[in-house]
């Protein structure tokens, strides 16, 4: 993490690493999902969120301290950092399986969810690593946030959270498969409605 990221983490409360996973890694990340898919998931469901990856093994175990990643969590969690939970979503259209509302942000405050940075380390709750299967491109939809919001003073406006008509402030955050967000869950954030043709499909780790 170089001090270009640190201060955009800081600023924007994420961070997008682009080639966080390589294409071998990518290839069997989605060769075992495919796997699951055809053995869990009807053809026609819209969307699916698989809570067991780490019995899946393999590559999935192995993001647990992903390289590429690791530094970054040294530096935004600290080198005892943990990790939390995971999931996987699948979204092949429309909402994602917790709708499509902002949450998360500073105010009000959480033990568990927070950002501080104190005599030059950053102090953070749970933190994401959110890493794209598939590309998402500027009008697919996805991830979306407001930067800055980890170290709000005011409350998010009620008014505001809807993503299914954006804020001006709201920003999109995209990538191509294989990128990834990193992200403090002081951070007010949210899946867009996905509007792509293809499937979306992103995992989540969280550390704490």
């Amino acid at each position: 993490m170089n001090a270009e990221e640190r201060y955009l983490f800081d600023l924007q409360g994420f961070l997008v690493v682009p080639n966080a996973l390589d294409s071998s890694v990518l290839k069997a990340l989605n060769a075992t999902l495919d796997q699951k898919l055809a053995e869990r998931v009807d053809r026609e469901s819209g969307t699916h969120r698989f809570m067991d990856l780490l019995e899946w093994g393999g590559a999935y175990l192995d993001l647990i301290d992903h390289d590429p990643i690791v530094s970054y969590l040294d530096q935004i969690v600290g080198a005892r950092f943990r990790l939390d939970h995971v999931y996987l979503d699948i979204i092949r259209q429309g909402l994602s399986p917790i709708g499509a509302t902002l949450h998360g942000g500073a105010v009000p405050s959480n033990p568990t969810m927070y950002f501080r940075h104190h005599n030059g380390e950053f102090e953070n709750g749970l933190t994401v690593v959110a890493y794209n299967l598939a590309n998402v491109n500027p009008d697919d939809g996805g991830f979306a946030c407001v930067p800055g919001s980890h170290k709000a003073n005011f409350q998010f406006p009620d008014g505001w959270k809807d993503l299914n008509e954006p804020h001006p402030c709201v920003q999109r955050v995209t990538g191509p498969a294989g990128a990834a967000i990193i992200f403090t869950e002081a951070l007010t954030h949210g899946p867009l409605p996905w509007r792509a043709d293809h499937e979306r499909r992103t995992i989540f780790y969280k550390y704490s």
